[in-house]
Formats: C-alpha cells, sequence, structure tokens
C-alpha cells in the first residue's frame, strides 16, 4: 500500500509534527467537534473548549500515537491493538469517528505544513491515517 519512499516520508513529517502535538492535535480535536457536533458525546466528561488543557492533553496523545503508529508502520496493527481494545471495548468510541478525525487531522496537516504539504505528502498522509483508522476499528468486526 505504503511504497519505501512514502513509508519515510511519513516518519519524518510525524517527526516534525511531533514538536507542535498539542497544536496540532487540539486543533484537530476543534475541528472534528465543530464539524461534526455528534463526536462530542464521547468527551461529555472533559472540557472540550479551544484549547482547554482537556483538549491539549488529548490531541497530544492522539498525535504522538499516531507518529508511534508511522514509525512502527510495517506493525501496525500490533502497535495499536492495545489502543483498539480500549476504544472498542472500554470507551466504545464508534469506528465512523476515527475517519472522521482522521479527515480533520488531515486538513490540520495541511494548514500546519504549508508547502511542505505537496501531493505526494498529502497522498501518504491519507493512505497511513486510513490504516490508521481501518486498525482501531478492527476490534469492531
Amino acid at each position: 500500500m505504503l511504497s519505501k519512499h512514502e513509508k519515510e516520508l511519513l516518519v519524518t513529517i510525524w517527526d516534525r509534527m511531533s514538536v507542535r502535538a498539542e497544536d496540532i492535535g487540539s486543533e484537530a480535536l476543534t475541528r472534528m467537534f465543530t464539524c461534526y457536533p455528534k463526536t462530542k458525546t464521547y468527551f461529555a466528561h472533559l472540557d472540550i473548549s479551544p484549547r482547554s488543557a482537556h483538549l491539549l492533553s488529548h490531541g497530544k496523545r492522539i498525535v504522538l500515537a499516531i507518529a508511534e503508529g508511522a514509525r512502527n508502520i510495517n506493525t501496525l496493527a500490533t502497535t495499536l491493538a492495545p489502543l483498539s481494545t480500549l476504544h472498542a471495548y472500554q470507551l466504545r468510541i464508534h469506528p465512523t469517528n476515527f475517519k472522521l478525525l482522521s479527515h480533520c487531522l488531515l486538513v490540520t496537516l495541511a494548514s500546519h505544513m504549508s508547502d511542505d504539504f505537496t501531493p505526494i505528502a498529502h497522498a501518504a498522509l491519507d493512505k497511513f491515517l486510513s490504516a490508521f483508522a481501518a486498525v482501531l476499528a478492527e476490534k469492531y468486526r
């Protein structure tokens, strides 16, 4: 699915974006809550106002987990197994939300990467985020 060059590009992108994990993650979550208000249901116990401590913290965890997935892309299912189990059995997050967040992350990355968001980077990120969402949704089947 991903070429060797795309895999290397993904690691580079996520390593660079990890430095701004709080900003990127919270912005993507805010974008998701704005565009898809039903996704707020799973966060009723948190302050999800833009740039809140909860949103910054959770956004950072998301971005760092994605960066870890990019570094271990050849073993993505194994790397994400604990997260998949957590989201399926404990948090009971509907798997469609992973796709929605992936789209919001892609838009957020485009705004943060500016000229580095090339068509090749866009395609690689889109493929990777789709695979990431699919692996997270595996436990639902």
